[in-house]
Protein backbone atom coordinates (compact mmCIF):
# COMPACT_ATOMS: atom_id res chain seq x y z
CA UNK A 1 0.00 0.00 0.00
CA UNK A 2 1.16 3.27 -0.93
CA UNK A 3 2.56 5.41 2.46
CA UNK A 4 0.30 8.36 1.93
CA UNK A 5 -2.84 6.33 1.67
CA UNK A 6 -4.89 6.19 4.55
CA UNK A 7 -4.26 2.77 6.30
CA UNK A 8 -7.71 0.13 6.14
CA UNK A 9 -8.02 -4.05 7.11
CA UNK A 10 -10.67 -4.88 4.07
CA UNK A 11 -13.05 -7.20 5.87
CA UNK A 12 -14.94 -8.94 3.26
CA UNK A 13 -15.24 -7.60 -0.57
CA UNK A 14 -15.94 -3.73 0.31
CA UNK A 15 -13.01 -2.29 -2.00
CA UNK A 16 -13.46 -4.56 -4.91
CA UNK A 17 -17.31 -3.50 -5.06
CA UNK A 18 -16.02 0.55 -4.38
CA UNK A 19 -13.82 0.08 -7.21
CA UNK A 20 -16.38 -1.26 -9.82
CA UNK A 21 -18.98 1.85 -8.30
CA UNK A 22 -15.68 4.16 -9.25
CA UNK A 23 -15.22 2.76 -12.25
CA UNK A 24 -19.04 2.71 -13.55
CA UNK A 25 -19.13 6.12 -11.41
CA UNK A 26 -22.67 4.70 -9.17
CA UNK A 27 -23.15 6.75 -6.47
CA UNK A 28 -22.32 4.64 -3.17
CA UNK A 29 -24.14 4.49 0.17
CA UNK A 30 -22.34 2.88 3.33
CA UNK A 31 -24.33 1.59 6.59
CA UNK A 32 -22.93 0.28 9.98
CA UNK A 33 -23.11 1.59 13.65
CA UNK A 34 -20.52 4.70 14.36
CA UNK A 35 -17.06 4.12 14.45
CA UNK A 36 -16.79 1.01 12.91
CA UNK A 37 -14.62 2.22 10.12
CA UNK A 38 -17.07 4.07 7.20
CA UNK A 39 -15.47 7.31 7.35
CA UNK A 40 -11.70 5.68 7.31
CA UNK A 41 -12.67 3.39 4.16
CA UNK A 42 -14.05 6.26 2.27
CA UNK A 43 -10.58 8.07 3.11
CA UNK A 44 -8.56 5.08 2.05
CA UNK A 45 -10.45 4.37 -1.31
CA UNK A 46 -10.68 8.09 -2.29
CA UNK A 47 -6.23 7.82 -1.86
CA UNK A 48 -6.25 4.49 -3.89
CA UNK A 49 -8.07 5.78 -6.45
CA UNK A 50 -6.44 9.29 -7.38
CA UNK A 51 -3.49 8.08 -6.11
CA UNK A 52 -2.13 7.50 -9.86
CA UNK A 53 -3.99 9.79 -11.69
CA UNK A 54 -2.60 11.73 -14.36
CA UNK A 55 -3.98 15.26 -16.00
CA UNK A 56 -7.40 16.58 -14.32
CA UNK A 57 -7.03 14.20 -11.43
CA UNK A 58 -3.68 15.92 -9.91
CA UNK A 59 -5.40 19.39 -10.02
CA UNK A 60 -8.38 18.01 -7.65
CA UNK A 61 -9.12 17.15 -3.82
CA UNK A 62 -10.11 13.34 -3.99
CA UNK A 63 -12.35 13.86 -0.92
CA UNK A 64 -14.63 16.66 0.07
CA UNK A 65 -16.07 15.67 3.46
CA UNK A 66 -19.62 17.17 4.68
CA UNK A 67 -20.59 16.03 8.14
CA UNK A 68 -24.35 16.39 7.97
CA UNK A 69 -26.01 17.57 10.99
CA UNK A 70 -30.28 19.10 11.21
CA UNK A 71 -29.16 22.59 10.23
CA UNK A 72 -27.75 21.51 7.20
CA UNK A 73 -29.41 23.71 4.03
CA UNK A 74 -29.01 22.87 0.44
CA UNK A 75 -27.59 26.18 0.20
CA UNK A 76 -24.77 25.39 2.78
CA UNK A 77 -24.06 22.22 0.42
CA UNK A 78 -24.60 23.73 -3.04
CA UNK A 79 -23.43 27.77 -2.54
CA UNK A 80 -24.59 30.96 -1.90
CA UNK A 81 -24.02 34.60 -2.69
CA UNK A 82 -21.75 36.67 -0.63
CA UNK A 83 -20.57 40.20 -0.27
CA UNK A 84 -16.78 40.76 -0.65
CA UNK A 85 -16.15 44.12 -0.89
CA UNK A 86 -18.84 46.47 -2.98
CA UNK A 87 -19.86 43.28 -4.97
CA UNK A 88 -21.61 40.40 -4.65
CA UNK A 89 -19.72 37.06 -5.89
CA UNK A 90 -21.32 33.74 -5.79
CA UNK A 91 -18.80 31.02 -3.50
CA UNK A 92 -19.78 27.35 -4.38
CA UNK A 93 -20.46 24.89 -1.47
CA UNK A 94 -18.89 22.18 -0.89
CA UNK A 95 -21.11 19.38 -3.18
CA UNK A 96 -20.45 22.12 -6.18
CA UNK A 97 -17.27 21.84 -5.46
CA UNK A 98 -16.63 18.66 -6.24
CA UNK A 99 -19.30 18.39 -8.82
CA UNK A 100 -17.26 21.00 -11.20
CA UNK A 101 -13.73 19.70 -9.60
CA UNK A 102 -14.15 15.94 -9.39
CA UNK A 103 -13.24 14.00 -6.62
CA UNK A 104 -15.70 12.22 -3.94
CA UNK A 105 -18.44 14.13 -2.01
CA UNK A 106 -18.67 12.17 0.95
CA UNK A 107 -22.05 12.75 3.00
CA UNK A 108 -21.46 11.53 6.42
CA UNK A 109 -24.59 10.84 8.24
CA UNK A 110 -26.75 11.83 5.57
CA UNK A 111 -30.51 11.41 7.91
CA UNK A 112 -29.20 13.90 9.85
CA UNK A 113 -29.60 16.80 7.34
CA UNK A 114 -32.98 18.01 6.72
CA UNK A 115 -35.13 16.12 4.69
CA UNK A 116 -35.35 18.86 1.52
CA UNK A 117 -31.65 19.30 1.72
CA UNK A 118 -31.08 15.88 0.30
CA UNK A 119 -33.59 16.49 -2.40
CA UNK A 120 -30.67 18.23 -4.09
CA UNK A 121 -28.07 15.20 -4.24
CA UNK A 122 -31.44 13.35 -6.41
CA UNK A 123 -29.82 14.56 -10.02
CA UNK A 124 -26.21 13.46 -9.29
CA UNK A 125 -27.53 9.69 -8.69
CA UNK A 126 -28.76 8.82 -11.96
CA UNK A 127 -28.26 9.17 -15.62
CA UNK A 128 -28.36 12.62 -15.46
CA UNK A 129 -25.32 12.83 -13.33
CA UNK A 130 -26.19 17.27 -13.04
CA UNK A 131 -26.63 19.34 -10.00
CA UNK A 132 -28.86 22.59 -10.55
CA UNK A 133 -27.99 25.74 -9.12
CA UNK A 134 -31.29 27.49 -8.54
CA UNK A 135 -29.36 30.81 -8.10
CA UNK A 136 -27.41 30.69 -10.51
CA UNK A 137 -29.50 29.49 -13.64
CA UNK A 138 -26.83 26.98 -13.83
CA UNK A 139 -26.98 23.35 -14.86
CA UNK A 140 -24.04 22.15 -13.44
CA UNK A 141 -23.08 18.29 -15.28
CA UNK A 142 -20.70 16.47 -13.00
CA UNK A 143 -16.83 16.34 -13.54
CA UNK A 144 -16.07 12.67 -14.93
CA UNK A 145 -14.22 11.86 -11.68
CA UNK A 146 -17.11 13.05 -9.70
CA UNK A 147 -18.64 10.31 -7.03
CA UNK A 148 -21.17 10.93 -4.37
CA UNK A 149 -20.61 8.51 -1.11
CA UNK A 150 -23.62 9.13 1.49
CA UNK A 151 -23.41 7.34 5.12
CA UNK A 152 -26.02 6.51 7.68
CA UNK A 153 -26.17 4.42 11.02
CA UNK A 154 -29.38 2.22 10.75
CA UNK A 155 -29.14 1.97 14.45
CA UNK A 156 -30.71 5.31 15.38
CA UNK A 157 -33.21 4.89 12.62
CA UNK A 158 -36.44 6.74 13.64
CA UNK A 159 -39.87 7.75 12.14
CA UNK A 160 -38.10 11.05 11.86
CA UNK A 161 -34.90 10.00 10.89
CA UNK A 162 -34.94 7.26 8.18
CA UNK A 163 -33.51 7.31 4.36
CA UNK A 164 -36.02 7.57 2.11
CA UNK A 165 -36.63 4.74 -0.32
CA UNK A 166 -36.95 7.42 -2.77
CA UNK A 167 -33.03 8.28 -1.82
CA UNK A 168 -31.84 4.77 -0.96
CA UNK A 169 -32.82 3.00 -4.00
CA UNK A 170 -30.14 5.61 -6.04
CA UNK A 171 -27.52 4.18 -4.41
CA UNK A 172 -25.10 0.59 -4.30
CA UNK A 173 -25.13 0.04 -0.86
CA UNK A 174 -22.16 -1.50 1.16
CA UNK A 175 -23.21 -2.88 4.63
CA UNK A 176 -20.65 -2.58 8.01
CA UNK A 177 -20.04 -4.05 10.73
CA UNK A 178 -17.53 -4.23 13.78
CA UNK A 179 -14.77 -6.31 12.52
CA UNK A 180 -14.29 -10.09 13.62
CA UNK A 181 -12.10 -10.50 16.97
CA UNK A 182 -9.02 -10.93 14.93
CA UNK A 183 -9.37 -8.75 12.09
CA UNK A 184 -10.76 -5.88 15.27
CA UNK A 185 -7.07 -6.85 17.21
CA UNK A 186 -4.87 -6.28 14.14
CA UNK A 187 -6.52 -3.15 13.81
CA UNK A 188 -6.23 -2.07 17.18
CA UNK A 189 -2.65 -2.91 16.96
CA UNK A 190 -2.09 -0.95 13.82
CA UNK A 191 -3.69 2.42 14.89
CA UNK A 192 -2.61 2.28 19.03
CA UNK A 193 0.93 0.93 19.28
CA UNK A 194 -0.59 -1.72 21.86
CA UNK A 195 0.93 -5.10 21.35
CA UNK A 196 -0.83 -7.90 19.78
CA UNK A 197 -1.99 -9.63 22.76
CA UNK A 198 -3.28 -6.45 24.76
CA UNK A 199 -4.57 -5.89 21.75
CA UNK A 200 -6.52 -8.91 21.36
CA UNK A 201 -8.13 -8.55 24.82
CA UNK A 202 -9.18 -5.19 23.79
CA UNK A 203 -11.14 -6.98 20.91
CA UNK A 204 -11.95 -9.35 23.56
CA UNK A 205 -13.53 -6.61 25.33
CA UNK A 206 -15.32 -4.59 22.85
CA UNK A 207 -17.20 -8.24 21.72
CA UNK A 208 -18.39 -9.12 25.23
CA UNK A 209 -19.86 -5.54 25.43
CA UNK A 210 -21.68 -5.55 22.65
CA UNK A 211 -23.17 -8.58 24.28
CA UNK A 212 -24.14 -6.78 27.07
CA UNK A 213 -28.47 -7.06 25.72
CA UNK A 214 -29.59 -7.75 28.90
CA UNK A 215 -28.82 -4.69 30.04
CA UNK A 216 -30.63 -2.75 26.88
CA UNK A 217 -27.19 -2.07 25.56
CA UNK A 218 -27.42 -2.11 21.94
CA UNK A 219 -25.36 0.12 20.12
CA UNK A 220 -22.09 -1.31 22.13
CA UNK A 221 -18.91 -0.45 21.53
CA UNK A 222 -16.81 1.38 18.83
CA UNK A 223 -14.06 -0.11 17.29
CA UNK A 224 -12.95 3.57 17.47
CA UNK A 225 -13.28 3.46 21.35
CA UNK A 226 -11.20 0.21 21.63
CA UNK A 227 -8.65 2.21 19.83
CA UNK A 228 -8.66 5.26 21.94
CA UNK A 229 -8.21 2.82 24.44
CA UNK A 230 -5.26 1.48 22.88
CA UNK A 231 -3.95 5.38 22.88
CA UNK A 232 -4.18 5.81 25.95
CA UNK A 233 -2.38 2.81 27.29
CA UNK A 234 0.52 3.64 24.89
CA UNK A 235 0.92 6.89 26.34
CA UNK A 236 1.29 5.77 30.03
CA UNK A 237 -2.28 5.33 30.99
CA UNK A 238 -3.17 1.85 33.34
CA UNK A 239 -5.21 -0.56 31.14
CA UNK A 240 -7.93 -0.33 33.41
CA UNK A 241 -8.38 3.30 33.72
CA UNK A 242 -7.77 3.69 30.24
CA UNK A 243 -10.89 1.57 29.29
CA UNK A 244 -12.66 3.15 32.17
CA UNK A 245 -12.22 6.46 30.48
CA UNK A 246 -12.53 5.56 27.13
CA UNK A 247 -15.01 2.43 26.97
CA UNK A 248 -16.62 2.25 29.89
CA UNK A 249 -17.54 5.83 30.40
CA UNK A 250 -17.83 7.18 26.92
CA UNK A 251 -20.49 4.60 26.53
CA UNK A 252 -23.10 5.08 28.98
CA UNK A 253 -24.35 7.29 32.10
CA UNK A 254 -25.48 4.10 33.48
CA UNK A 255 -24.49 3.38 36.48
CA UNK A 256 -25.24 -0.56 35.99
CA UNK A 257 -24.27 -0.98 32.36
CA UNK A 258 -20.71 0.66 33.38
CA UNK A 259 -20.00 -1.03 36.11
CA UNK A 260 -20.83 -4.72 33.83
CA UNK A 261 -18.53 -3.30 31.40
CA UNK A 262 -15.87 -2.64 34.35
CA UNK A 263 -16.30 -6.64 35.30
CA UNK A 264 -15.76 -7.29 31.61
CA UNK A 265 -12.38 -5.69 31.78
CA UNK A 266 -11.66 -7.12 35.22
CA UNK A 267 -11.55 -10.49 34.23
CA UNK A 268 -9.98 -10.08 30.58
CA UNK A 269 -7.41 -7.70 31.71
CA UNK A 270 -4.12 -9.42 33.19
Amino acid sequence: MNPTEPWYLPVADEVAIFEAAWRQRLPVLLKGPTGCGKTRFVEHMAARLFRAGEGARKRVAPLVTVACHEDLTATDLVGRYLLKGDETVWIDGPLTRAVREGGICYLDEIVEARKDTTVVIHSLTDHRRVLPIDKTGEMLEAHPDFLLVISYNPGYQSVVKDLKPSTRQRFVSLEFGYPALAAEAEIVAHESGVDPALALQLAKIGEKVRHLREHGFDEGVSTRLLIYAGQLITSGIDPRRACDAAIAHAVTDDDEVRQAIVDIVDVLLP
